[in-house]
């Protein structure tokens, strides 16, 4: 029986050196992990064991424990090659919360026939393709964005200011907030 390999470290594509001594070929839902068992290109086992759920993109790489490298790469997989009208298909798939792949004249996503039919519905023209899928990964951060946290970004709006509230009180007041919804009656 062979001893169990951990990776627990993630370099980001330019923050390491290679050759990578394996690779690993994941899909898009496969790259998004905090801990897995995963098998490399060649057949070597590992287990992914990060401190926080990451979403890893083609040419990132995991340290092994033992100083291996393993570069990570994308898989191909079903995606819908989407053209037309691109600003106005790319708020529609936005709006939907759908990952995408934005290429010069042509957004990539997964192939998804509900979101197919709304996109022919809009006027854009779909071809199905296999092909690797790296979505842009969010305005927040790097990855998915799976929740509405903001944790150190610019995004921050802890501060104090004054508001005018004139329909409920007339007194400006200062306090801190989240940038959410939020009450002033008092």
């Amino acid at each position: 029986m062979s001893e169990v390999i951990f990776a627990r470290t993630l370099h980001r594509k330019g923050q390491w050196q290679g050759p990578a001594a394996l690779s690993a070929t994941l899909d898009y839902d496969g790259r998004f992990l905090r801990r897995k068992r995963v098998t490399c290109d060649d057949g070597t086992g590992f287990i992914i064991d990060l401190a926080q759920t990451q979403s890893l993109d083609e040419g990132d790489a995991l340290a092994l424990e033992d100083g291996r490298l393993v570069e990570i790469r994308a898989a191909a997989e079903q995606v819908y090659a989407v053209r037309g009208d691109l600003a106005r298909l790319a708020w529609h798939i936005g709006n939907r919360h759908t990952p995408c792949q934005i290429d010069a004249g042509v957004l990539f996503i997964m192939r998804d026939p509900v979101i197919g039919h709304m996109l022919e519905h809009l006027g854009a023209k779909l071809e199905l393709l296999v092909a690797p899928f790296t979505p842009e990964g969010g305005a927040y951060g790097h990855g998915r964005t799976h929740s509405h946290e903001h944790v150190a970004t610019t995004h921050d709006h802890s501060h104090l200011h004054a508001h005018d509230h004139s329909a409920s009180h007339d007194d400006a007041h200062d306090h801190a907030h989240d940038h959410h919804a939020h009450d002033h009656s008092s």
